[in-house]
C-alpha cells in the first residue's frame, strides 16, 4: 500500500478537489485526501496525504501557510477577486509603497476576518459557495486569524487602477481575498484579490513541489521520488525519540514517560509532538499530559 505525502503544485484553473481525483486515478488508491483547500483561480503548494498518512492530516492544517498576491486596489467584486460581479470601481490614484506598507502593517498580527460567500466552510450543512451560486447570502461570524506578515513587494498603474504585489505569512482559516478587500477598505479604493500562489503550507515549499504532469511521468517509469514519508508532513511539530523498549507500548496507544525516550526537547502540556523511533520512522503524534507533578506523552493518533 502507498503511503506519504505529496507535495503538489497546484496549477489555476483546477479545485483541490480535482487534484485528488487525479492522484486517486494515477495512483489507484482511493485513500487521498489533501491539507487545506486553494480555490480553482489560486496556484501553488497542495499537500496531498495518500494511504495511512490521511490520518495525520488534521496536523498539517494547523500548519502556518504563506503566499505571493496581487491585489488591484480601486477595483471591488462581490466574490473579492476577478471572478465576481464589479460592485464598484473608483480607481485608485498612484500611492507610494510606504503608504500602501503603513497601512497593511494594520492588519498584521492577529485580526478578525469575515468568510467570504465564496468560502468552502460550512453553514447549516451547506457550503457557503453553494448557496453563493444560489444568489443568497447569510450572515457569518467573524473568525480569529493571525496574520505573521504583510510585506507589500512592489507596485504599479494600470490604467484607472493601481496594482500591488505583496508576501503574506498567516495562520491557517486566513482567506487572503479577504485580507485583500478589507486592506483596500482601509486605504479608502476597495482591492481585489488577481493573483493568488500559495509558495508554503507547513513544511511544504514551493520549490520542492512536483506538478501532476511530473507525478504521472514518474508513476509510468516506475519511480516514486514525489512520494515523502508520513513525517514529512509534521516538520512543524518537535520530535521525541522513543527507546527500543518502549515502541510497542506506543503502537498499542499507551502512554509513555520522559524515560521511555533518548531525545525530549523542552514541551509545553497540551501541546503535540512526533514520537519517532531511533531510526527516525515516526509511530505517532502524541499529546503531552500531567502525570503527577510531572509529565507523560500520550498518543494522540498512532500510525499503523
Amino acid at each position: 500500500m502507498v503511503t506519504g505525502f505529496i507535495n503538489v503544485l497546484k496549477p489555476p484553473g483546477l479545485t483541490s478537489h480535482d487534484v485528488v481525483q487525479n492522484l486517486r486515478r494515477l495512483l489507484k488508491e482511493r485513500r487521498i485526501g489533501h491539507g487545506g483547500t486553494l480555490d480553482p483561480m489560486a496556484a501553488g503548494v497542495l499537500p496531498v496525504a495518500v494511504g495511512k498518512a490521511t490520518r495525520l492530516l488534521e496536523y498539517i492544517q494547523a500548519g502556518g501557510k504563506a503566499y505571493r498576491a496581487e491585489f488591484i486596489l480601486g477595483l471591488k467584486t462581490d466574490t473579492q477577486d476577478l471572478g465576481g460581479r464589479v460592485l464598484a470601481r473608483p480607481g485608485c490614484p498612484g500611492l507610494k509603497l510606504e503608504e500602501l506598507q503603513a497601512a497593511a502593517r494594520r492588519f498584521t498580527g492577529t485580526i478578525s476576518q469575515i468568510p467570504p460567500m465564496v468560502a468552502a466552510v460550512h453553514y447549516q450543512g451547506r457550503r457557503l459557495y453553494e448557496l453563493a451560486r444560489e444568489g443568497q447570502e447569510v450572515e457569518r461570524p467573524a473568525r480569529r486569524v493571525t496574520i505573521e506578515n504583510f510585506q507589500v513587494l512592489k507596485a504599479w498603474p494600470d490604467g484607472p487602477f493601481f496594482r500591488v504585489m505583496a508576501d503574506i505569512t498567516c495562520s491557517k482559516g486566513t482567506y487572503i481575498r479577504t485580507l485583500g478587500a478589507d486592506w483596500g477598505d482601509y486605504l479608502g479604493y476597495g482591492a481585489t484579490l488577481a493573483f493568488l500562489l500559495r509558495t508554503r503550507a507547513g513544511g511544504f515549499k514551493l520549490e520542492e513541489a512536483w506538478t501532476l504532469e511530473e507525478i504521472a511521468a514518474q508513476v509510468a517509469g516506475g519511480n516514486g521520488d514525489f512520494l515523502l514519508p508520513p513525517a514529512a508532513g509534521l516538520t512543524h511539530l518537535p520530535v521525541i525519540t522513543v527507546r527500543e523498549k518502549a515502541i510497542k507500548a506506543v503502537a498499542n496507544g499507551a502512554a509513555i514517560d520522559p524515560a521511555d525516550c533518548i531525545q525530549v526537547p523542552a514541551l509545553r502540556p497540551g501541546s503535540l509532538a512526533r514520537l519517532e523511533t531511533p531510526a527516525g520512522v515516526l509511530l505517532a503524534v502524541a499529546r503531552v499530559v500531567p502525570k503527577g507533578e510531572v509529565y507523560c506523552f500520550k498518543p494522540d493518533k498512532v500510525l499503523k
